[in-house]
């Protein structure tokens, strides 16, 4: 069964809506620990996290925004499904891989405070990222 323009047209639009969101609570993330004095090496496993999901997520944003445009009535070329290949697949894997970074951010977080916090953010994290894959491998 092919999938339709609108379809693809309206999950993209969706995509760009959450990995915005989601990138730019990243970003926030690294001006907070930018401004901040913690000069760990746990701190910056984090920055590194939050910077690799903030970029995974702007890549997502332009793939599934070419998506979003080549799907759209008016657009000035001839499009066949074929040509979305790379933009989908692209847009797919740099938001998955922002997911990851941004749960890898969120479950590393408690570990600066103690160590049972480290464990609870980190199962958390766990039980989210399965959670999220469910939900995404069952749409």
């Amino acid at each position: 069964m092919e999938i339709t323009f609108e379809y693809w047209n309206k999950l993209a639009t969706q995509t760009v809506f959450i990995s915005s969101l989601l990138g730019g609570f990243s970003i926030l993330v690294i001006a907070n620990l930018l401004i901040s004095d913690l000069n760990t090496r746990l701190s910056k496993y984090i920055m590194v996290f939050a910077t690799l999901a903030a970029s995974l997520f702007l890549v997502s944003i332009f793939a599934w925004t070419s998506v979003m445009m080549m799907t759209t009535d008016g657009y000035p070329k001839k499009i066949v499904s074929s040509d979305l290949t790379f933009h989908r697949t692209l847009g797919v894997i740099t938001f998955l891989f922002g997911t990851v970074s941004l749960i890898a951010m969120i479950s590393s977080v408690g570990w600066i405070k103690s160590k049972k916090m480290g464990r609870i953010t980190t199962i958390v994290g766990a039980l989210s990222l399965i959670l999220i894959f469910l939900t995404m491998a069952n749409s």
